[in-house]
């Protein structure tokens, strides 16, 4: 078998369509497209729901710990928390304790459009296909193997 023969052993274990990444990529293109459908009528992107989300259920959080939560950089995060200050969905102020720090919290209007999009998680289960069961095995499965890849060793 030559390496330009797409039938060798090699070629098979290459092939996209036996490669986890790729099919994690397509199920995130996936869901991208859903939550873009969903947030798109309440003028979100899905890091801005997910910025809404994290400082309304955590309450006032500084620039550093909600990058941590979304794993964003702050040169990603500052832009995207600019908008939402803009739009009137969270404020930022100077963390009195030390002046370095920048404080994000929840606005009215932010803990309102919160409310109104408290059926997007069943939307997104009912879009999947799948029970409540599986969905809870998948984000469990997605949580170890996330974990797994974060705290892997780069040498083996």
């Amino acid at each position: 078998m030559s390496p330009s023969n797409p039938t060798s052993r090699g070629a098979s274990a290459l092939s996209l369509e036996q490669q986890i990444c790729y099919a994690m990529h397509t199920t995130v293109r996936a869901f991208d497209a859903v939550y873009r459908d969903l947030l798109s009528e309440h003028g979100l992107s899905y890091p801005q729901y997910i910025a809404l989300m994290s400082v309304g259920e955590h309450g006032p959080l500084t620039v550093g710990h909600l990058g941590e939560l979304m794993h964003l950089d702050s040169g990603t995060l500052s832009p995207l928390l600019k908008r939402m200050e803009a739009a009137g969905l969270v404020g930022r102020t100077r963390d009195p304790e030390d002046e370095r720090r920048v404080l994000v919290s929840v606005t009215s209007a932010g803990r309102d459009r919160l409310a109104d999009l408290g059926d997007v998680p069943r939307q997104i289960a009912v879009r999947s296909g799948l029970s409540r069961s599986q969905l809870i095995d998948l984000q469990r499965t997605l949580q170890a193997v996330t974990s797994a890849l974060q705290n892997a060793d780069v040498s083996t």
